[in-house]
């Protein structure tokens, strides 16, 4: 007789788990509390659908924050088995030139779930919409839509807290601190951070990129651009900063990044630029010989001194390292990921909640972080293959 298995929430680790369990052993069902699976799914392909990155493992491991709570469900399913399986299904990816990996120009983000959800009703999987997950019972089985569902296994994957209109509000997270499960608050993860600029530099620059740069913070150094907005700065830049700026808000109620206008350049080699320019003009050097934008010069005359902005030593060293203070974050329902949630003690390193034996939580209800760029996505698939991996040969 086959096993009952119950996913609570239908987005992207429980597709997977789903996909991935053995439907000679289980019957397998999906509640959705939405009319519709895979919302957020859908939310996050409207910048472009990013599904994975292609870095090679060791680097991959690297960006996430879970103290390598997660290695071995990456390593389990990787990136490169990640676009094997889409493949399978009739998704074709390609490698852009960020080195992240997207759908073949053309698949649009609606096409890959409708892929996914056939994939799934070929393997005769369940999916139950607008199920309501509220609680347990005396014998510790869920609670759904006022029902009980006598299971085998109950496998959680309710989403982090930000996108609130998507359906991923983090709600559920009192109903398991009242059942006695360590949890930790959520808090806004790849989001806008907020900076004090002077308003006449705010007045001509908002909305104005900053490209080709490096931020870094606590050491840690991340490439790409960053957009200057009226709350502060947002871009890939500095959202694979947030867990080194988080701890310094936490911290100082303040945090401190440096960018490095010109990443490719040695100091050196710019202060032999700013030095040997047949130009006299400092701006002119700026934006003729070193390249620099018109919001990169406004930045180093609104934070310099006249002295130090005309004095090549200093002006080299700021452009190799600006400090820029952060003064606090978007709201949780602003930002793209949180972290937070179920504490990484409370489950075992399968996944199973400590003190509900045959219940277990995975994708971003678990208390892990990583940057946008495809991780976010494969670190909630990884760990629902690996989960159907451990069901399949433990039963």
């Amino acid at each position: 007789m086959k096993k009952q298995i119950a996913i609570i929430g239908g987005g992207p680790s429980s597709f997977l788990l789903a996909s991935f369990l053995d439907t000679e052993k289980f019957d397998v069902t999906i509640y959705e509390k939405n009319k519709t699976a895979g919302r957020k799914f859908l939310v996050a392909g409207k910048g472009g659908f990013n599904l994975t990155h292609s870095e090679s493992i060791k680097p991959f491991l690297g960006r996430y924050t879970s103290n390598h709570f997660l290695d071995n469900a990456l390593q389990h399913f990787n990136n490169t088995e990640f676009r094997t399986w889409l493949q399978s299904i009739g998704i074709s990816t390609y490698v852009g030139s960020s080195k992240r990996v997207f759908p073949t120009d053309g698949i649009k983000p609606i096409e890959v779930l409708n892929a996914v959800l056939a994939h799934l009703k070929e393997k005769c999987v369940s999916i139950k919409y607008e199920h309501v997950f509220t609680g347990w019972d005396a014998e510790n089985f869920p609670i759904v839509n006022n029902n009980v569902l006598q299971t085998d296994y109950t496998v959680f994957s309710l989403g982090g807290a930000s996108w609130k209109v998507t359906g991923s509000s983090g709600s559920w997270i009192d109903t398991f601190s009242k059942k006695g499960i360590t949890t930790k608050p959520f808090k806004a993860s790849n989001c806008s951070y907020e900076v004090a600029w002077g308003s006449h530099f705010i007045k001509i620059h908002e909305g104005t990129p900053l490209k080709n740069i490096a931020i870094s913070c606590n050491d840690v150094l991340q490439k790409g651009e960053a957009v200057i907005t009226t709350f502060g700065l947002e871009g890939n830049a500095i959202y694979g900063l947030s867990p080194q700026i988080r701890k310094q808000l936490a911290t100082n109620k303040k945090a401190t990044i440096y960018i490095d206008f010109k990443p490719t350049l040695t100091l050196e080699l710019v202060y032999s630029k700013l030095t040997n320019s047949s130009f006299k003009n400092t701006t002119q050097i700026l934006k003729k010989e070193l390249k620099l934008s018109l919001p990169q010069v406004d930045l180093l005359k609104c934070y310099l001194s006249k002295d130090s902005y005309l004095n090549k030593r200093e002006l080299a060293n700021t452009i190799k390292k600006f400090p820029l203070e952060v003064i606090g974050t978007a709201t949780i329902d602003e930002a793209i990921s949180t972290v937070g949630g179920i504490d990484l003690k409370a489950v075992s390193e399968n996944f199973e909640l400590l003190n509900l034996p045959n219940q277990f939580c995975i994708g971003e209800m678990l208390d892990w972080d990583a940057p946008t760029g495809g991780y976010l996505l494969q670190g909630c698939v990884s760990t629902g293959v690996f989960l159907a991996t451990y069901l399949n040969s433990s039963s």
